[in-house]
């Protein structure tokens, strides 16, 4: 008997995020672009990691307004975190929705009113995301790739030097600069 792997068939036909893409768990996004939507859902959110765009609900919508603004060129590289809240209503129905827990550009929490009910208001809290912390650079590796070339090199030294790099990574790129030179004035 063949052991088959259902999940496949799980994945939704849509051509957008839903929040069922959620239910494993909070994703970060980064914003690629904003573009132009239809007049339910008025605003596409190409982002990094994912293939389909986000369509934001008008209180995300609200949110994101609150947070970076009204023009959408600002959210261009901006991450949020999105989850699925199992409570969000539509039509007097508990149907599921899409959240946003995080948003990168906050340095406290951000507290917005949104109606949850005809009626019925209540503040919803976005916490701010922490910049991921840039990959050290590796210089020695970048020297290889330089295949000698004296400027290149130098450069890199320079860069290396004011990253704080240690003496000895400071010397080897010295060193593989020195070939270079010594060919060349030898030559002369």
């Amino acid at each position: 008997m063949d052991d088959l792997d259902m999940t496949e068939s799980l994945a939704p036909r849509s051509d957008q995020l839903d929040a069922v893409d959620l239910l494993g768990g909070p994703r970060t996004f980064t914003i690629e672009s904003v573009s132009k939507g239809n007049p339910e859902q008025p605003f596409n959110f190409h982002l990094a990691e994912f293939p389909r765009v986000w369509r934001p609900g008008k209180s995300m919508r609200r949110v994101i307004v609150a947070a970076w603004g009204g023009k959408t060129s600002a959210y261009v590289g901006q991450r949020v975190t999105l989850y699925c809240d199992p409570s969000v209503q539509f039509g007097g129905d508990t149907v599921g929705g899409t959240r946003i827990s995080h948003m990168s550009g906050l340095d406290k929490p951000l507290k917005v009113p949104l109606l949850i009910k005809r009626g019925k208001s209540a503040m919803f809290t976005v916490q701010p995301l922490k910049d991921e912390p840039k990959p050290a650079r590796d210089f020695l590796a970048e020297a290889e790739q330089a295949n000698g070339d004296p400027d290149l090199l130098r450069s890199l030294w320079k860069a290396a030097k004011a990253a704080g790099e240690p003496q000895a990574h400071l010397d080897t790129i010295q060193a593989m600069a020195a070939p270079a030179t010594e060919t060349t004035e030898e030559s002369s």
